[in-house]
C-alpha cells in the first residue's frame, strides 16, 4: 500500500502550536507503519462528498484527515475536531475526467445565483457525457469574462474541474483571483497564463496509473517510504519546496545535460529551488559526486547551506559531499590547497592608491581616477592583460568609454607600473587569485569537483568563471549548472561565457511561475526592465508571460515633502504591516546606500521597532527589523518591504552620475540602478512601501 503526503497537510501542520504538531507526526508515523491498528481511532466521514476520507484521532480533539482506498493512504489535512471535519465535508480528492491527474478538488456550493449555477453544473456534466447538443451557459456581466472565448472543453483540459467551470466562464478580472485560490494550482496557472498571452497551454492526459505520479500531481502529493522520509517532510513544513516541486521545476531539475546548462527566470520564480534539487540530486544518484555549491556572496552561502541541511533530511552522507561558499571563500580555500598558502590580497583602497601613484609617475592627464580604477578592475585585471598587444585586442563590453589606439597606449604605462608594484610587495587582487587557481587546475587532470551548481550567476564575473570552468571535469554531464536572472545583474559588466568555455546556448530554461511575490508587486517591479534581455553570446531571457499565483494589497509609491515626513510614512507602514501579523523579522526597509542607513533606522525607530544592519556577514534579526543597503538584499525574501530615500541625486547614486565621461555612460549607470531597484522590490512578497523626497528619482 503506497503512502503519501498532500501539501494541504504540510501547510495546515504548520499553523498548528508546537504540542499538536507533535502529536499529529506521532499518529502520523503510527499510521505509517501500521494502517489498521485500533489505537488511531479511525472512522469514516459520513457527511463527506468523498467516501474515502477518514479521521485519524490524533489527540482528545486533534483529528488527521486521511484519504484511504484499497492502493494508497493520504495524509490530507489535520486539525481540530470541527476544522478538521468541515475540510473534508469540502473536498474531494479524485482523478480528473480530462487530464487523468489526481486533485484535492473543492467542492462548490452557493446559496445565491442557484438557478444559473444548477443549469452550468448541467450543461456542463452533459458535456462530459459526451452530448455534443450540451449548451455551454454563461451568466450575464456587466463587464466581458476573462474566459468567454474558452469552451467547456478547453477549461476541462486544462484541468477544471467540472463543476467549477461555469464559475470560471463567468469570472471577471476583479473576480478571477479570488477564484483561483479555489483551482487546482495547474488550472489556475493555465488561466492566468491565458489572461497574460491569449495562449492556452493543454498537458497530455495522463494514464489513470499515473494519476498521482503525473508532474502536475506531484507538485501537492509525494510518496514516502521510510519512517525518515516522513519525518523530513514534516519536521520543515515551512520549506515546502523542499518536498513539492513545481512541473517546470521538477523539468529542470531531473534533466540531464550534455554541456553546461542555465535556468533563468525573474525574482521569485525558483532557479535556487532548482539549484538545490540539482545539487542534491547529483549526490544521490552519483555516490562518488564531489558538489560544489556557489554563490557571489557570504550570507546567501550560508543561507543555501542551511537549506541544503534540509532538503538532504537525514541522508547524512549527503552533506559532507558537498561545499558550500562564496566565489571569494571558494577561491582562499582553493588557493591554500594548491601552494600551501593563504593569499595575501591588496585591499580596494590600496590597489587605487597603487593606481594613483603610477598615474601620477607617468604624467597621465585626461582620465578621472574613478575611470582608471574601474577600467583596472573590470577589463585589465579581469581578463589579466598582460602587455600592450593584449590590452589593444581585449574586448571592452559593457565599458561605454570607446578608447582609441592613442588612448589605450597612453593608458597601458599605467597599469603596466600598478601591476608591478603588487607583485613587488607580494600582493595579488581577488582576480590574480582566481587566474591563479584557473592555471593550476586547467593543467590537471584530477579535478576537486565533479559538478558545479552556482546560484545568482548572473553576477559572475570573467575570473570566477574562468576558474569554475578550471575546476569542473573537462567531459561528463551535468557538470556546470547556472541559475540566475540577467534582470538582476548588479555586480559585473557583461561578457561572452562561451569564450571562456561556458557556452549555455540551447540548455537554456526560463521559469515563468512566481510563487514569492504577489501579481501586484511583479507587476510594478517589471516596470523597471525591458520585456526581454540578451545576453552577449545571443541568448534572449523573455520575461513576458511570467505569472505571480497570488494576490495582495497594491504597492504604494509615494513622494513626500520632506525627510520627516518620510520618516513617518515608513513608520506607519511598518505598524500597519505588524498590526496585519507580520512579524518584525519578516520586514525589511532597504536604501541606496550607506549615506541613506540613518533614515531607515530613524523610521523603523519611529515605528517602535528595533532596527537590525544587514551586512556581508549573516545575521539572524531576532524579532527585529532588517534594514540595509540593495545590494544587500539579493537573495532575500519578507512579506513587507519598504524601499526609501529614493530621492533624485541619490537613486541613480550622484558619484555615479558624475563619475560619467561620456554620454553613453549614462545608459549604463540608469540600467544597473533599475536593476538595484528592482532586486529591492521584488524581495516584497505580500507589502511593498516605496518612498521619496521631492521631487523624487525619476
Amino acid at each position: 500500500m503506497d503512502f503519501l503526503i498532500a501539501d494541504s497537510f504540510t501547510a495546515a501542520l504548520a499553523r498548528l502550536p508546537g504540542q499538536d504538531q507533535k502529536a499529529a507526526k506521532t499518529s502520523a508515523f503510527d499510521l505509517q507503519l501500521d494502517p489498521s491498528a485500533p489505537g488511531l481511532r479511525m472512522h469514516r466521514i459520513d457527511k463527506s462528498r468523498d467516501a474515502n476520507f477518514w479521521s485519524v484521532r490524533a489527540s482528545r480533539d486533534l483529528r488527521i484527515i486521511v484519504h484511504k482506498t484499497a492502493a494508497r493512504i493520504l495524509l490530507a489535512y489535520v486539525g481540530h475536531h470541527d476544522d478538521a471535519y468541515a475540510w473534508a465535508e469540502r473536498r474531494r480528492i479524485e482523478a480528473h475526467p480530462r487530464t487523468g491527474v489526481a486533485q484535492i478538488v473543492e467542492v462548490r456550493e452557493r446559496v445565491e445565483d442557484a438557478a444559473p449555477a444548477f443549469a452550468l453544473a448541467e450543461a456542463t456534466k452533459a458535456f462530459v457525457r459526451g452530448d455534443a447538443a450540451a449548451p455551454v451557459l454563461v451568466p450575464k456581466r456587466e463587464r466581458r469574462p476573462l474566459f468567454s472565448a474558452l469552451s467547456v472543453d478547453q477549461l476541462l483540459s486544462v484541468g477544471v474541474p467540472p463543476d467549477w467551470t461555469g464559475d470560471v466562464l463567468a469570472a471577471t478580472e476583479d473576480s478571477f483571483f479570488d477564484l483561483a485560490s479555489h483551482l487546482p494550482a495547474e488550472a489556475a496557472e493555465a488561466l492566468l497564463d491565458y489572461a497574460a498571452t491569449g495562449s492556452l497551454a493543454v498537458p497530455t492526459p495522463v494514464a489513470p496509473t499515473q494519476a498521482f505520479q503525473a508532474p502536475d500531481a506531484r507538485r501537492r502529493f509525494v510518496a514516502v517510504e521510510t519512517g525518515d522520509e516522513l519525518r523530513q517532510a514534516l519536521d520543515a513544513p515551512w520549506d515546502v519546496w523542499s518536498v513539492f516541486l513545481h512541473p517546470s521545476q521538477r523539468a529542470v531539475v531531473e534533466r540531464v545535460f550534455s554541456g553546461p546548462a542555465r535556468v533563468a527566470g525573474s525574482a521569485g520564480t525558483g532557479k535556487t529551488v532548482v539549484a538545490l534539487h540539482r545539487a542534491v540530486r547529483a549526490l544521490r544518484t552519483d555516490p562518488q559526486a564531489r558538489v560544489l555549491l556557489a554563490t557571489f556572496s557570504e550570507p546567501l552561502a550560508g543561507a543555501l547551506a542551511a537549506k541544503l541541511a534540509i532538503l538532504a533530511g537525514p541522508d547524512a552522507g549527503i552533506v559532507p559531499r558537498v561545499t558550500v561558499a562564496a566565489f571569494q571563500g571558494l577561491a582562499a580555500e582553493l588557493f591554500q590547497l594548491a601552494f600551501a598558502r593563504k593569499p595575501r590580497v591588496a585591499s580596494d583602497d590600496h590597489v587605487a592608491r597603487v593606481l594613483a601613484a603610477a598615474a601620477a609617475e607617468a604624467g597621465l592627464k585626461g582620465f578621472s581616477q574613478r575611470f582608471l580604477v574601474s577600467e583596472w578592475t573590470q577589463v585589465v585585471d579581469a581578463w589579466r592583460v598582460s602587455d600592450p598587444e593584449g590590452y589593444a585586442a581585449v574586448p571592452r563590453l559593457g565599458r561605454k568609454n570607446r578608447l582609441g589606439a592613442r588612448q589605450r597606449a597612453a593608458l597601458w604605462p599605467v597599469f603596466e607600473a600598478a601591476g608591478a608594484a603588487l607583485d613587488s610587495q607580494g600582493a595579488l587582487t581577488w582576480p590574480g587569485v582566481f587566474h591563479a587557481l584557473a592555471d593550476h587546475h586547467a593543467a590537471r587532470a584530477d579535478k576537486p569537483f565533479s559538478h558545479i551548481v552556482v546560484d545568482e550567476a548572473q553576477d559572475l564575473g570573467v575570473p570566477a568563471l574562468r576558474l569554475l570552468t578550471a575546476i569542473a571535469p573537462p567531459e561528463g554531464h551535468d557538470r556546470l549548472f547556472f541559475a540566475g536572472d540577467l534582470g538582476q545583474r548588479i555586480f559585473q559588466p557583461p561578457f561572452s561565457w562561451k569564450a571562456l568555455g561556458a557556452d549555455v546556448r540551447g540548455r537554456s530554461y526560463t521559469l515563468k511561475v512566481n510563487y514569492r511575490t504577489s501579481q501586484q508587486i511583479r507587476n510594478l517591479a517589471d516596470t523597471l526592465l525591458p520585456t526581454e534581455v540578451r545576453d552577449v553570446d545571443g541568448r534572449v531571457e523573455e520575461r513576458r508571460g511570467t505569472i505571480s499565483v497570488f494576490e495582495g494589497p497594491a504597492p504604494v509609491v509615494e513622494i513626500v515633502a520632506d525627510q520627516r515626513a518620510e520618516t513617518s510614512r515608513v513608520a506607519a507602514f511598518v505598524r500597519e504591516a505588524v498590526a496585519a501579523g507580520v512579524t518584525p523579522d519578516e520586514i525589511g526597509v532597504f536604501v541606496r546606500s550607506r549615506a541613506e542607513l540613518p533614515r531607515a533606522r530613524a523610521a523603523v525607530e519611529a515605528a517602535d521597532q528595533t532596527p537590525v544592519e544587514l551586512s556581508e556577514r549573516p545575521i539572524e534579526a531576532h524579532g527585529r527589523v532588517a534594514i540595509g543597503v540593495m545590494h544587500l538584499a539579493k537573495g532575500l525574501e519578507f512579506k513587507a518591504v519598504a524601499v526609501m530615500a529614493c530621492d533624485d541625486e541619490v537613486l541613480p547614486l550622484a558619484e555615479r552620475i558624475d563619475a560619467v565621461v561620456e554620454e553613453s555612460d549614462l545608459d549604463e549607470v540608469f540600467e544597473t540602478e533599475r536593476h538595484l531597484l528592482y532586486v529591492a522590490c521584488t524581495r516584497a512578497r505580500d507589502r511593498l512601501l516605496v518612498t521619496g523626497v521631492k521631487p523624487g528619482s525619476e
